[in-house]
């Protein structure tokens, strides 16, 4: 891309705010030289890369980029057999830390991410599995060098003993010295302190003293009173401490030039590391930007020869504007028309809407992502051309249409049918008559290419030459005469007026004036202005109807969202309360066979060892355990369930209860409480017992426990007849209260009301209702609390908010 066409349309004011995404300084210069590209691949390629780093952003936590320095000319240096200094090597290991880092960064996402092992998680994979964070080196560095300016004593055995040989002299110079100080030679020094001179260790000597302490001579004061002496005792001390810091600094630069040869021997890989979390940045950079813009990858057309160019921007921004007061516009162009001719008021919007259009092409060809929305179209251009704002030349003594003229001639030279041309009020600062002619005769010969083109113009005549030309459209910025504000809403289809008259009539021009104003305005043109007048009126009225319209459909899919999410919770309310009945009566079934089974086995085993009286108390034991057993399944099967599908229960073979006047000796019968066959041996006594014999066991029970023994038949069960007495009238429930009014009442009385209301309201698929209880001493409002905390289809409660009962109220929402 030319680079008068990326300052005209500010595209570098757009990279200097990409910049500040970015993490590190390398990749900061990246963006700052980021250009759009007319390479197709590229372009896809890096629209991918920018909408991979949109996904993990939105995925997973931020990266950090910021300890990535640009550490090559370090990597230079090492390759030719130089020593890097503490610093230096310190900025490499950092970089190395920070490769580290994006390296983690990236397996916990394959951790996260439900992709299949081995497959990539998207074209930036590539990069992450390039990066080779040398932990080893990292980890020698760090444990070698502690700051710029120390060197730990773990960086070698050697350098370790030559700093405890250091320690020690320091010490034993220290103490001589300190006697010196405090006895020896108080009294002959300037101050009872140890310095030193030359890296040497000496003390403050009075000048008139000198004799009285041996020694050398390394400085004096300025005045020349004191004399730094170092003691002849110290002398060879002083030597030997010399040599040790000597080979201190020596073991140190081997150090260094070690951990420099490691780097060197690495080199390529660092190198590449380098370029690799740089491009990461730039690439996050740009995902950060997009973000910031609520950007949304534009679609190109794939085809080989890119023949359809066409732009279709939904609701797209300036991206240099405030989103917070940019209005969004619709531009078409390609489709089925080549050149848009846009009119109307100056202010209107009409060169932000040139711009638009001419940015964000240069945006999507930079790999950029646009602020407009999903799924709006760009095309690929060898070339973007601009004539926009005012570029008179001075020096060149240019007017202003001798500029725009200079530029224009320059675009016709060059512009070829994929290229996108934008010319800002063309054919302007000259005489309107012949300016009108040049603007219709540049686009008619740009248009007979085949080059796409959009232009703003003041000229009525361009309005003309796009109604009666093929593939020519008009458009308008939309203009509020009544508060004479632009509203900068782009109206393709709909040639704009200049609304002077209106505007000057408001702004309080006399009547008189604009009449008079009008008489010079030919007929033609009077009348081509009523009819875009007219136009505008009709354009206005059809927009209300369709957004009334819009309105309307919205609100019909609203309602019918709501039904069918309505339809779908009951259907699955439904299923799980048929499945949780059929469940629980297979538990029932089995539960009751197991107690049958169990008595019978007990009966087998004992029944011919037992006294009948015995045997009797026994089965009455077993007879009320299983009836307590029963009634405690059936209990947990209707707190589970709610309500049960009777069907599945009155499938349940069982017999004809027995008459009165059947129950005679010799009856063949059948004990439903022992699941036995037997014979009636005697008839009922006193008290209603009968006698049966079952086998070996002779028993008494209540006629109630006997039915015939030949004749069996499917009938509804004690069970299913509790089932069935529990189940709701469906046509009752769904007229079901959300609330229910409980003051006044015991806990007791509440509690059973409220029991049958929640199993009304559960069962008529009501998400939440209301219990009235009031406030008083809230012994009423404990003890209801208390049922809900056990109720089998209370998901939560809690009292009302503040206003819409308070503490007096109760609201339950159901599983």
């Amino acid at each position: 891309m030319n680079e008068k066409v990326l300052r005209i349309l500010e595209f570098d004011k757009l990279t200097h705010i990409l910049a500040e995404f970015a993490g590190s300084e390398p990749a900061k210069k990246i963006c700052l030289s980021l250009r759009p590209s007319s390479n197709i691949e590229w372009i896809a390629h890096a629209q991918e890369e920018t909408s991979a780093a949109l996904s993990r952003l939105m995925r997973n936590d931020r990266l950090s980029f910021g300890a990535n320095i640009d550490v090559r000319p370090f990597i230079k240096a090492v390759s030719i057999g130089k020593t890097l200094s503490a610093g230096d090597l310190l900025a490499i290991a950092r970089l190395l830390t920070a490769v580290a880092e994006v390296r983690r960064y990236h397996e916990n996402a394959l951790q996260t991410s439900a992709h299949e092992d081995g497959k990539p998680i998207d074209c930036l994979d590539e990069y992450f599995n390039l990066l080779d964070p040398l932990d080893f080196l990292t980890d020698d560095i760090n444990r070698c060098i502690i700051s710029e300016e120390e060197i730990s004593d773990d960086a070698s055995p050697a350098l370790r003993e030559i700093r405890r040989n250091i320690s020690s002299t320091s010490a034993r110079i220290q103490s001589q010295l300190s006697k010196m100080v405090n006895d020896t030679y108080r009294t002959y020094l300037q101050d009872s302190i140890i310095t030193t001179r030359g890296g040497r260790y000496c003390i403050p000597v009075k000048s008139e003293y000198k004799s009285h302490v041996p020694g050398m001579v390394h400085d004096r004061s300025s005045s020349g009173s004191t004399l730094f002496i170092e003691p002849s005792s110290i002398v060879e001390l002083n030597n030997s401490l010399k040599e040790l810091l000597s080979a201190e600094e020596k073991e140190i630069e081997r150090i260094l030039s070690v951990l420099s040869g490691k780097c060197a021997a690495y080199g390529e890989t660092i190198n590449e590391d380098q370029r690799t979390i740089t491009m990461l940045d730039f690439i996050f950079a740009k995902a950060k930007y997009a973000l910031r813009l609520n950007a949304t990858k534009p679609v190109y057309n794939t085809a080989a020869d890119n023949s359809r160019r066409i732009i279709n921007l939904r609701k797209a921004r300036h991206p240099l504007l405030d989103p917070k007061t940019a209005v969004p516009i619709d531009v078409r162009l390609g489709d089925d028309f080549d050149l848009l001719i846009v009119t109307g008021p100056n202010t209107g919007g009409k060169t932000v809407s040139l711009k638009t259009v001419g940015l964000l092409t240069l945006m999507g060809q930079a790999g950029l992502h646009i602020p407009a929305l999903d799924r709006s179209e760009l095309a690929f251009f060898n070339e973007v051309y601009a004539d926009i704002g005012d570029e008179q030349s001075i020096e060149q003594s240019l007017s202003t249409f001798s500029s725009h003229m200079t530029s224009i001639v320059e675009i016709l030279k060059k512009a070829k049918p994929d290229c996108l041309c934008l010319f800002d009020e063309l054919g302007a600062g000259t005489d309107p008559e012949e300016g009108a002619a040049l603007a219709i005769s540049i686009l008619d010969h740009l248009h007979r290419q085949g080059i796409r083109t959009m232009a703003t113009t003041h000229y009525s005549e361009l309005k003309v030459f796009a109604l009666t030309t093929d593939k020519v459209e008009n458009a308008s910025c939309e203009f509020d005469v009544a508060s004479l504000r632009p509203t900068y809403r782009l109206l393709i289809g709909i040639p704009g007026k200049s609304n002077a008259f209106a505007i000057s009539k408001k702004l309080g021009l006399p009547d008189e004036i604009i009449e008079d104003a009008g008489n010079y305005i030919s007929s033609e043109e009077e009348s081509f202005e009523s009819i875009l007048s007219d136009l505008e009126s009709k354009r206005n009225a059809l927009d209300k109807d369709s957004e009334a319209l819009a309105a309307a459909k919205a609100d019909i899919a609203r309602r019918e969202k709501i039904l069918a999410d309505k339809e779908e919770k009951i259907d699955e309310k439904r299923e799980k309360i048929l499945t949780a009945a059929r469940e629980e009566a297979k538990e029932i079934l089995q539960d009751a066979k197991d107690v049958a089974d169990e008595t019978i086995r007990a009966f087998n085993k004992q029944g011919s060892q037992m006294k009948p009286s015995t045997m009797e108390h026994k089965r009455q034991n077993i007879r009320e355990w299983i009836s307590k057993e029963d009634e405690a399944i059936y209990r947990e099967a209707m707190k589970n369930s709610g309500r049960r599908k009777k069907k599945d229960i009155d499938d349940i073979p069982r017999y004809k209860p027995l008459s009165a006047k059947d129950a005679i000796p010799g009856t063949p019968v059948h004990v439903i409480s022992m699941d036995l066959d037997g014979t009636i041996t005697s008839a009922a006594d006193k008290k209603g017992n009968i006698t049966v014999q079952c086998g070996i066991i002779s028993s008494k029970v209540k006629l109630s426990d006997l039915a015939k023994s030949d004749a069996p038949v499917t009938v509804e069960s004690s069970t299913s007849r509790k089932i069935s007495s529990k189940k709701l009238d469906i046509s009752k429930a769904s007229h079901v209260s959300t609330e229910i009014n409980v003051l006044g009442m015991t806990v007791d009385d509440a509690v059973s009301r409220i029991d049958k209301y929640l199993d009304d309201a559960y069962m008529s698929n009501l998400e939440s209702v209301r219990i009235v209880h009031g406030k008083g001493t809230g012994a009423l409002r404990s003890g209801i609390h208390d049922f809900l905390r056990t109720s089998p289809v209370v998901g939560s409660f809690d009292l009302a908010a503040h206003g819409e009962g308070d503490a007096g109220v109760t609201v339950v929402r159901f599983k």
